[in-house]
């Protein structure tokens, strides 16, 4: 069916012979519409191809039908300046779009300071001027109780990004130490016992929660060493960590980055110091964006099902908001993803 812009609501009227004010009530799911003449109504509404007008539809129900989604202003912007792209915005979008599109709603992306102050501020303006009726906070967002506090004395739904309790909210999340756990074993089960994790941000939660699947996995197998740096999801910063630890007398012989630019780095600094990867060190990488296919050699890494999750917390909200659904906690499943970038010790 091909949708036509000029097709008004009056049309739609005329077509069932009915009022206006009967076709805006079903737009809105309103009471009071016989269930036959609604069936009639949604029937014209397809055959003409009509597109309800989003401030009509504001107007007439009392609602914004926006979700808004929030994300690391700092962050975010210093990787569009410097031209490294975000594919965590990427695919952000692509889930929370085409969720909000099946239902007829509209997703908004925001940036907000981390700051604690100047977040409540930034998220407050936002609500005032686009009146969403969800919200959904990314990392390290979810993390800020001012803002789930004032999302609740507004009453507001929300959606976080990365928790797993449940109650107040939606949240949308994967098992973080059970991702780092996995990457760990697989490569201890290639013969490494001298596994490094390059942790990301301490504000962002993930980050603890990996480094704790990373260390019972070293438990587990009866590994006591550890090496654990903060390389706070940045390139230059892990390149520093990496080349201190292969600067050492007792190195690493496998690397774990808790995302793809951290992982870049191992990849640099072992090219740098002349050593291959994977029979010298291996690199396991979180998030597997399209550049590890094509880094040299392609990088092992945990996918993180980023499109995914913001396509539940959506949809859980637009749930919430239509009297279908209420909060809850639900967990997307993770991946790894095993390239050329680990290999058995000495392969």
């Amino acid at each position: 069916m091909i949708r036509r812009s000029g097709v008004t609501i009056e049309d739609v009227a005329a077509r069932v012979g009915v009022s206006r004010q009967t076709v805006s009530r079903v737009l809105n799911d309103s009471p009071n519409v016989k269930p036959e003449v609604r069936s009639r109504i949604l029937a014209a509404i397809e055959a003409l191809g009509y597109v309800p007008n989003l401030s009509a539809r504001r107007m007439g129900g009392g609602r914004s039908y926006l979700v808004l989604a929030i994300n690391d202003r700092v962050r975010t912007l210093e990787n569009w300046q410097a031209r490294r792209g975000n594919d965590w915005v990427d695919q952000m979008l692509f889930g929370g779009m085409t969720s909000c599109e099946a239902q007829g709603w509209h997703l908004v992306f925001e940036l907000v300071d981390t700051e604690a102050a100047l977040a409540r501020r930034g998220l407050a303006n936002a609500l005032a001027s686009l009146r969403p009726d969800g919200v959904i906070l990314t990392p390290p967002h979810c993390d800020n109780p001012e803002l789930i506090g004032l999302l609740a004395e507004r009453g507001i739904p929300c959606a976080r990004i990365g928790h797993s309790d449940g109650q107040a909210t939606v949240d949308v999340f994967m098992d973080e130490v059970a991702a780092a756990g996995a990457a760990t074993r697989h490569l201890i089960a290639q013969g490494h016992s001298r596994i490094a994790f390059i942790a990301g941000a301490a504000n962002y939660g993930s980050s603890a929660l990996r480094i704790a699947g990373y260390r019972a996995a070293l438990a587990e197998a009866g590994l006591a060493g550890e090496w654990v740096g903060d390389g706070d999801f940045r390139f230059e910063t892990a390149e520093r960590v990496i080349d201190a630890w292969l600067s050492g007398p007792d190195q690493p012989t496998a690397v774990i980055a808790a995302n793809d630019e951290m992982a870049f780095a191992a990849l640099h600094t072992a090219s740098a110091r002349g050593l291959r990867v994977p029979e010298d060190l291996a690199v396991v990488s979180f998030e597997d964006t399209p550049g590890v296919r094509f880094a040299v050699p392609p990088l092992t890494a945990i996918r993180q099902p980023v499109a995914d999750m913001i396509a539940r917390a959506c949809s859980s909200l637009i749930d919430i908001v239509e009297g279908r659904g209420r909060p809850a906690a639900h967990e997307i499943p993770f991946e790894l993803v095993c390239r050329a970038s680990t290999g058995a010790v000495g392969a």
